[in-house]
């Protein structure tokens, strides 16, 4: 495959014997290693010419310093101040201002006589309020965007003027600095000749400095096209076609290095792929069939995908050149410093500035982040890191203050402790703040490895910019503007890589493959919106505008990115065109338009659809065999006894059952910083058992209700302070959850109050919380096993004992109505367990001789108004059947005893259900 590069310098050397007084100028830096590369193989002794990107040439005719992005901004918002009474704050400002920096620069490089738009934009917007009837009534939001629309022009002739008298600016400064000077400059220059190698896409100054050196016989321009797009109506040729009938110089001189490639056969597959992942692993398996990668390029449309992409490169691949940077915000160090960012947003937010109180979740994801993790390992058992997060459970601590994190930190060497305490340090100013980040950087170099180190110092100079920006400005007052900042510097910011351009697979972007050919391609997310992009631009100017002025547009963009893809495949031999057929968020699902052009074009290619391989394994259900050991512990829990709730547990999942009860695994400590079910049900029945207690065996009075009434609120409120330890009840969620806690202990007060006013009931209260137990003896196990259980009351309601189970959560009647006890492992039938095993139990301990009525229910606080929901043995809904009877409890007790020879049976595995519920 001979390349554009080695065509035109064999043209070129054909011509130029010296190269001492020439200059190559190239569309990237990256195009000037393979140009030296090439051209040290053409020569065998002599001068190099000097290669130069169009960036810096255009720098160096202008004779100006091109500054980046953020310092402009700073240097823009002075330049705003001096001209408005009453300025936007920083942040307001730097959220408009990079938009309008855009527009200025699109303006100067092409030239666009700035009073002539600006004054057609104020215009514009003049007309839209204007009305035949003088009707038209303006918000403060338009007022303020008719206002600001006024004002353009006179930001840019100050800004301007400030940029020249400073001799700095932005691209488009240097651009129209450039082509009033060239003709200086080439006049100084005449000894020099300019080649201008590898362009298509021009801006207006880039035209006409073009087109000014071509004229004055100082240079030559080689251009990268294929015959097939020139000569046609191809949107891929459009910018030259336009240059051939424009230009002077093109009217008596041709055009250079148009040849025909594309129309030779090629090797070229159309890959259909479901999602990103699917297509980068297929670019890896394509990788690995070739024999090297000498001549590769692996192109990523989408650069988002590149740290996916690096971890999936085949093993094969020994030797890698990156063109596109590495994403800062997906550096590790980011999360650190966003860590530390939120420390402080949030303590504001949460107004807890002045105690210098942390929110514990900040804290905890601070501490545990993986570079602070490191530096509070004491020993090979004990991190600091978990120590706090413990106790913040423990405790149940929503916010920490700094004193609780130093006491912490004390075991740490002094070095050490005394950069993270600094963190938490109040926040007294944003220098100081930036200082302290600096710091915690320096600290953490000292233990990098080489990767860590890069990102560190790449941190450490944006950091260092920002501190020395905000010492000449003072313009960030606050910490959401630097946050704010921040998160703009790292969405545009990336990590260049080093690596050996000329070796290895190149993996680069659309816009990096300029001027360079190879053998294979492989091109990946070649959908629409992404190649070319979508038609949203971020700017101040409105379409038709660009259009009268002839600023570029989508289409123009559009017609750029056809040429690069189309000029990739020019001289390829093997080319791999891989989208995303997928229609969700991560991309339309539509192949890019430029390969349905390539498909009519062409009928050498082969399509197809892949798909991941999914390798079905039949799911495997935990099962766990009772062993010696696992049968000693249900031993020891038949000794200490079994609860309706543990019994329930093993019906509903064996596995769970075994892991609290066999292995005494219990539930994660985590704050809760929202009451949580439990605790409110905990709080209802500690409040009601603090209530009834004193009035255990006796009968209740009207009066003895309304004086539990007037203690509610005060006892709920004792319950929640000792259960939601730090907890804090004024605000939000937990102070509706307090209310309602509060809510069901009136409402069923009132009931209460209710019950014994109608018709005289008597309602007596024989216990409340109490403990039962009692062993029973199960057939084929020679060990008695003993049931106990808490009942939350006890007592007789005109001569019906009732044993009384409150829930908080919803209950309805269904769920207590069984008819046939061997279907009660049913899930809906676990609260009737509960309650059968309640009366049991009281049966058992009170020696009941069944001679007087017995019921056993539920009282919902979710489902007051049911009143007492008690045990239905009848289908027939008009005539209940709520007796237990002795019968009823010894067939109840039969299934019990079938479960309990279940559990202690070793032939049967603990087994996880098949289609668990929640």
């Amino acid at each position: 495959m001979q390349s554009f590069i080695s065509e035109t310098l064999d043209t070129i050397l054909q011509n130029t014997k010296s190269f001492e007084n020439v200059v190559f100028i190239l569309p990237s830096q990256r195009a000037g290693v393979f140009v030296k590369e090439t051209f040290k193989n053409k020569i065998s002794a002599g001068f190099l010419p000097k290669i130069i990107n169009i960036g810096d040439f255009v720098e160096e005719i202008s004779e100006m310093k091109k500054v980046d992005s953020v310092q402009l901004l700073f240097h823009f918002y002075t330049i705003y101040k001096e001209q408005e009474e009453n300025p936007d704050s920083f942040d307001v400002f730097s959220s408009w201002a990079f938009t309008v920096l855009q527009d200025f620069n699109e303006i100067d490089q092409h030239l666009i006589n700035t009073r002539e738009i600006f004054v057609y934009l104020r215009d514009i917007h003049r007309l839209r309020k204007w009305s035949v009837k003088g009707e038209f009534h303006e918000t403060e939001l338009m007022k303020d965007h008719f206002a600001f629309m006024e004002k353009l022009n006179k930001y840019y002739d100050a800004f301007y003027q400030f940029l020249l008298e400073n001799n700095i600016g932005y691209q488009g400064v240097l651009y129209r600095e450039a082509t009033k000077k060239v003709v200086d400059f080439i006049s100084k220059n005449q000894k020099k000749k300019y080649f201008f190698i590898g362009f298509n896409a021009l801006n207006a100054s880039e035209e006409l400095l073009f087109e000014q050196f071509l004229l004055n016989g100082k240079a030559e321009a080689y251009w990268d096209i294929d015959q097939t797009f020139y000569e046609s109506q191809h949107q891929a040729g459009s910018f030259l076609r336009k240059y051939k009938t424009r230009w002077k110089y093109y009217q008596l001189n041709p055009i250079q290095t148009i040849k025909e490639y594309f129309s030779e056969g090629k090797h070229i597959e159309v890959i259909g792929a479901s999602k990103n992942i699917t297509q980068i692993k297929y670019a890896g398996e394509i990788l690995a069939k070739l024999p090297n990668y000498n001549n590769t390029a692996l192109v990523l449309a989408d650069e988002t995908l590149l740290p996916i992409t690096l971890n999936s490169l085949p093993a094969t691949v020994n030797a890698v050149n990156i063109t596109m940077g590495y994403p800062l915000k997906d550096i590790p160090t980011t999360s650190l410093v966003f860590a530390i960012f939120h420390l402080f947003i949030n303590q504001e937010k949460l107004e807890k500035k002045e105690k210098n109180l942390f929110y514990h979740k900040d804290v905890v994801r601070l501490v545990k982040d993986a570079t602070i993790y490191t530096l509070l390992q004491l020993n090979e058992e004990k991190n600091i890191a978990d120590v706090i997060s413990e106790a913040i459970a423990k405790e149940n601590n929503t916010f920490v203050s700094q004193e609780k994190i130093v006491t912490f930190l004390s075991p740490l060497p002094e070095e050490k402790k005394k950069a993270i305490i600094t963190i938490f340090n109040p926040f007294s100013s944003i220098s100081e703040f930036l200082s302290r980040i600096i710091e915690l950087i320096n600290l953490l170099k000292e233990d990098a490895n080489e990767l860590e180190k890069e990102y560190l110092f790449r941190f450490y100079t944006a950091f260092t910019q920002l501190q020395n920006l905000h010492n000449e400005f003072g313009y960030v007052q606050d910490l959401k503007t630097l946050h704010q900042f921040f998160r703009q510097l790292i969405q545009s910011e990336s990590l260049s890589f080093q690596g050996e351009p000329l070796q290895g697979l190149q993996l680069m972007g659309v816009l990096e493959t300029r001027v360079l050919d190879f053998e294979n391609v492989i091109i990946t997310s070649v959908n629409e919106g992404i190649l070319p992009a979508n038609q949203q631009q971020n700017t101040f100017i409105p379409f038709d505008v660009k259009i009268e002025f002839g600023l570029p547009t989508y289409r123009e963009k559009d017609a750029l990115f056809s040429y690069h893809f189309f000029r990739l495949l020019q001289r390829a031999k093997n080319i791999y065109i891989l989208y995303n057929t997928e229609h969700d968020v991560f991309g339309s699902g539509e192949k890019s338009r430029f390969v349905t052009q390539l498909e009519m074009m062409r009928d050498d290619i082969t399509e197809k659809i892949i798909s991941p391989k999914v390798v079905t394994s039949p799911v495997q259900l935990k099962e766990i065999e009772k062993d010696e050991k696992v049968l000693e512990r249900l031993r020891e829990l038949a000794n200490k006894g079994i609860s309706p709730s543990a019994l329930t547990n093993y019906l509903y999942n064996p596995i769970a059952f075994y892991k609290q009860k066999i292995l005494k695994i219990n539930e994660l400590d985590d704050v809760e910083e929202t009451v949580a079910a439990n605790t409110m049900g905990t709080v209802v029945h500690d409040t009601l058992e603090e209530l009834y207690k004193p009035f255990e065996g006796k009968f209740l009075q009207v009066g003895d209700v309304e004086n539990m009434q007037k203690k509610t609120k005060e006892l709920v409120s004792l319950y929640f302070s000792k259960h939601f330890k730090n907890g804090d009840l004024t605000t939000g969620k937990n102070r509706l959850i307090f209310e309602v806690a509060n809510r069901f202990v009136e409402n069923f007060l009132a009931k209460e109050k209710q019950l014994l006013k109608d018709e005289n009931n008597q309602l007596k209260i024989v216990a409340t919380e109490q403990e039962l137990s009692s062993e029973i003896m199960v057939e084929g196990i020679d060990f008695p096993i003993k049931i106990k259980g808490i009942v939350d009351r006890i007592d007789e309601l005109n001569g019906v004992t009732r044993i009384i189970d409150y829930k908080t959560g919803m209950v309805d009647s269904t769920n207590l109505k069984v008819l046939d006890f061997e279907l009660i492992r049913d899930l809906k039938y676990h609260k009737a367990i509960q309650v059968m095993l309640y009366a049991f139990l009281y049966t058992q301990h009170t020696q009941f001789n069944f001679e007087k009525p017995l019921e056993a229910g539920i009282i919902s606080f979710k489902n007051l108004k049911s009143g007492f929901l008690q045990m239905n043995f009848s289908s027939n809904y008009r005539k209940p059947d709520n007796a237990i009877t002795e019968e009823k409890l010894d067939e109840f007790m039969t299934e019990i005893k079938n479960l309990l020879t279940e559990l202690y049976d070793t032939a049967i595995n603990f087994v996880e259900p098949v289609d668990l519920p929640y």
